[in-house]
């Protein structure tokens, strides 16, 4: 069978190890059913080409095992379905026609929405299980596995995934690898094909020209598999004149950044802070790093390396901060739970991030097992990389929670300056006015002071004011913080007017 001895003979060992496993899942699904129990929804597109190779390879090796064939190409039986529509682009329509008759597929052609066509297929046909293209990282794989039941609301069957933690890289690789045909539009500059209104080629693949019309070149040379649908946008139509309103680039936003006061929580993750077998200097320092930006911390915690410790206390933070902050238990070891419990947090599953698992790769070598490498495995659908030229690997936001991968404060020190140089001009931290600081010492008891300090916090509800001592017997500090000066220096003088002269000092 070629495509199976095209992937034996390749050199590419992620690629034999997305084969090998992609195999096993058709292998399983046809034990489990009858070829008439199941098919295969095809739409001419890169995701749905690899899969049709993946099941003729997978049905031919079915049927050796079973010793129903004795090395010769069997006829592919799987039944087809196709759902046209008059938005499809005529390349799709030419490719997917022309790719039936050269394998003999058994097309059931819709043309009707897809529910209805599927809702009236399933009632004529003894169908229970339909192999599909879809990959992570797809609008509508978020919460599938490679064997899903239909969502609710769909006439029942079970979705079967066997590409599902292939990525842009995999899916090229696999079809350049087994010299398959594929739609020519993606020798145009498309890397996601949709429909004629919502498809253009990728201009991250376009090449400088003389000539009036622009020339892409095609889409396996695309650099960044995470840009795969930057070509899926919304065209204008020529017969409104209609535009898209702009998108604010935030730098509207700046001002209105000076009056509010941002609130951040600090998680540390780690048995051996709590058990005392370590001292924790990162949570202290990201606390400074913090203040000294103009930023509250409203909560700081070290939590257990615990999956449902770690989302919980995340889920806690995450609704009342601007950002969370967490350090520790990040790495491939078994303690190493802080992306799970983030996941947790978010409600979503972890997931194989192709770019990340290339920077690891580069980082660590022939040690990182692509789709078995659990650092790979970030939150779906939430995650974003924050690249800087002086980090090996990027650090790691989901919504509004920031991963650190440091473990010393020296790490943390690069990572918070490259963070602060990635988003603090008008990103999400943003560097607002800072905090203005004084401290009083005296050798006044607390009780002395207790009262007029309770009264001067009640005539100054803008200004922290807090209290304690280095040791018992020295003296007592008391500290004001605001980010108005000017009230700073009218509580710190309002403070001295309710004693006699000479009871306070202030300490630089």
């Amino acid at each position: 069978m070629e495509i199976d001895k095209a992937i034996r003979e390749s050199d590419d060992k992620r690629l034999k190890t997305k084969y090998n496993n992609a195999i096993y899942v058709i292998k399983r699904a046809l034990a489990l059913y009858s070829i008439e129990e199941v098919a295969f929804s095809f739409n001419g597109g890169k995701d749905s080409t690899v899969l049709l190779h993946l099941l003729r390879a997978g049905y031919f090796l079915h049927r050796v095992e079973q010793s129903c064939s004795n090395g010769v190409q069997i006829d592919f039986p799987i039944r087809t379905i196709y759902f046209e529509s008059t938005s499809v682009f005529p390349e799709i329509n030419t490719f997917t026609y022309d790719t039936s008759k050269t394998y003999g597929l058994q097309m059931d052609i819709i043309r009707t929405d897809f529910k209805s066509g599927l809702e009236a297929l399933l009632k004529s046909k003894p169908i229970r299980a339909i192999f599909l293209g879809v990959r992570i990282g797809d609008p509508t794989a978020v919460g599938q596995e490679q064997f899903s039941p239909s969502s609710p609301g769909w006439p029942p069957f079970m979705r079967v995934n066997p590409i599902l933690d292939w990525s842009y890289r995999d899916v090229w690789a696999f079809l350049l690898t087994c010299t398959v045909q594929y739609c020519s539009l993606y020798d145009q500059g498309y890397t996601s094909i949709g429909s004629i209104y919502d498809t253009v080629p990728n201009a991250l693949l376009s090449i400088s020209s003389t000539s009036s019309k622009e020339k892409f070149k095609p889409a396996y040379l695309l650099p960044d598999g995470r840009l795969e649908r930057a070509g899926r946008v919304k065209k204008n139509s020529p017969l409104d004149g209609t535009r898209s309103p702009a998108v604010n680039n935030g730098l509207d936003s700046v001002n209105s950044h000076k009056n509010r006061m941002f609130t951040a929580s600090v998680i540390g993750v780690g048995d051996e802070i709590l058990f005392g077998t370590v001292e924790d200097q990162l949570g202290p320092l990201l606390c400074k790093k913090l203040h000294s930006i103009g930023w509250m911390t409203s909560r700081s915690t070290v939590v257990r390396n615990d999956i449902d410790s770690v989302a919980e206390e995340v889920d806690r933070c995450k609704s009342v901060s601007d950002l969370v902050f967490l350090y520790g238990g990040v790495g491939p070891l078994h303690s190493d739970v802080t992306s799970a419990g983030v996941a947790k947090a978010f409600g979503v599953r972890l997931a194989p991030d192709e770019e990340f698992e290339e920077f690891l790769r580069h980082l660590i070598g022939d040690h990182c097992t692509g789709d078995r490498n659990e650092m790979a495995q970030l939150p779906e659908g939430i995650t974003e990389l924050l690249h800087h030229e002086k980090l090996p690997v990027p650090l790691i936001k989901c919504c509004n929670v920031i991963v650190l991968s440091a473990t010393n404060a020296t790490e943390l020190e690069k990572q918070w300056d490259c963070l602060i140089e990635l988003t603090g001009s008008d990103g999400f931290l943003v560097t607002i006015e800072s905090y203005s600081s004084k401290r009083l010492t005296t050798n006044l008891t607390d009780v002395e002071t207790a009262q007029p300090l309770s009264k001067l916090c009640l005539e100054f509800p803008d200004l922290y004011i807090g209290c304690f001592r280095r040791s018992r017997q020295g003296p007592l500090v008391i500290s004001f913080e605001g980010k108005d000066p000017s009230r700073v220096q009218a509580g710190v003088e309002a403070l001295c007017k309710k004693f006699n002269a000479g009871a306070f000092s202030e300490v630089n």
